[in-house]
């Protein structure tokens, strides 16, 4: 979630500053003015930021298929790096210039369509109402006013692996991991193993794999702002959550958490491979670091314990939306595409070859049966498409784009010890609220 946000917030800070530039808002497609190649097809720009070894060749493999599926458009890719990507759309736009489609974060997708920098969809989905293909949660973070300005390609949600050999081993039984934070500490600490004062082996640490918001998210069954934006942060159950972390960082102690994290980072060096960690919440692609590192790891996954019994089993997702920037002199060619690249074929394919959720609905219970995963990760992919009816959004509000920015640096206190969890939740719902009236 965190690099979610970092990226969120820089699109807000530019969102902000672009939609006063001279000549920002640009007029919608001008069939007049688009590309056309030696074979009279409309040429369009897609942009995006797969350009790994794994994802480069699958999206041009569907731009492939796409391109000789018809004989009207014809799509060119266009890489960019992640951390480069939107702040070169943001300037195409102000310049006029803008790609066809562009994949972009979905939680910011409602500030672009205020922003006038993604394209209204209603003219199209007026003629090819195409809504009903994706999980709900993701169509409604594409709407702004009850528009789409995006529509869903992949998203993710969050689990918790678990070494099924370590629980044997303390005496766990391996096909009942923990429903509930009570049970999920209990367990915890049984599978610490500690060898002195060094922890040979920890049992969980919930920070690792997620942050603290999902941690809020789960046991509140909402986020922070409800479905008429009202923001509420400073609750008693926040401060309770708050402190029931902290206790974890208090019981393995700074240097141990830091040198798990370090090893953590490292990814091939990841402790949970090599049986040094029991259990860790992550995103089912954490899967595919499993396959890659540690084959024969004996190990299962099960959805996010619950706050309490009854309380539900709350996930985080995010994920990616394919937009047609404002501006764009293709808009048709590329709502042609973009229906392509969103449909079951594709989807499933780029969920089959890259173990990703997708949005498509159909798309995703076919990958979940798909014969080219092994039994492993058919049992990660179907709990990652399972999980999707009690995953949750963030999308960011309208009226405070950049709010995260005010919660987390107090968190951060709190978790330095220079805050109390009130102090810092306290701070958190009077900086935001602010920042939401400077909105209105």
């Amino acid at each position: 979630m965190n690099k979610l946000k970092v990226f969120i917030m820089l699109i807000a800070a530019l969102a902000l500053f672009l939609s006063g530039c001279s000549g920002f808002q640009t007029s919608n497609s001008s069939n007049e003015e688009a590309a056309v190649n030696e074979d009279g097809k409309t040429v369009i720009d897609f942009w995006t930021f797969w350009g790994s070894e794994i994802r480069r060749p699958i999206i041009e493999q569907i731009i492939t298929d796409f391109n000789e599926s018809q004989d009207e458009i014809e799509v060119k890719h266009t890489y960019l790096p992640f951390g480069d990507i939107w702040t070169k759309e943001l300037a195409a736009i102000a310049a006029g210039d803008p790609p066809d489609v562009v994949i972009n974060d979905i939680n910011a997708t409602a500030l672009r369509g205020q922003n006038k920098q993604a394209m209204n969809l209603s003219q199209f989905l007026e003629k090819d109402d195409i809504s009903k293909r994706f999980y709900p949660e993701l169509w409604d973070a594409t709407l702004y006013e009850g528009d789409s300005y995006g529509i869903p390609f992949n998203t993710d949600t969050r689990v918790l692996f678990y070494n099924k050999d370590a629980f044997k081993e303390v005496g766990l039984d391996p096909e009942k991991p923990p429903t509930t934070w009570a049970e999920l500490e209990e367990y915890a600490k049984k599978l610490d193993k500690k060898a002195g004062q060094d922890y040979d082996r920890v049992g969980f640490y919930p920070l690792w794999g997620i942050g603290y918001d999902v941690w809020l998210l789960n046991a509140n069954g909402q986020s922070y702002f409800d479905d008429q934006n009202n923001f509420e942060i400073d609750t008693p159950k926040n401060e309770e959550v708050l402190n029931w972390l902290k206790t974890w960082k208090d019981r393995y102690g700074e240097d141990v958490v830091n040198s798990y994290q370090a090893q953590i980072d490292s990814q091939q060096g990841h402790p949970f491979f090599n049986g040094d960690l029991a259990m860790i919440a992550q995103a089912p692609t954490f899967y595919t670091q499993i396959r890659d590192y540690a084959p024969d790891l004996n190990f299962g996954v099960v959805e996010l314990p619950e706050y309490e019994e009854g309380n539900g089993n709350t996930s985080w997702g995010g994920g990616f939306v394919a937009e047609i920037p404002e501006g764009s002199k293709n808009a048709e060619a590329a709502w042609e595409f973009i229906k392509y690249l969103t449909d079951v074929e594709a989807q499933e394919y780029w969920a089959v070859k890259n173990f990703d959720n997708i949005a498509n609905i159909e798309a995703a219970e076919a990958a979940a049966k798909s014969d080219e995963f092994t039994e492993d990760g058919t049992m990660v992919y179907e709990m990652a498409v399972e999980n999707m009816e009690q995953t949750l959004l963030t999308p960011v509000p309208v009226i405070a784009p950049d709010f995260s920015s005010l919660i987390n640096p107090n968190m951060d206190e709190f978790f330095l010890g220079s805050m109390t969890s009130k102090e810092a939740l306290e701070k958190s719902q009077t900086d935001v609220e602010n920042l939401i009236k400077k909105n209105q």
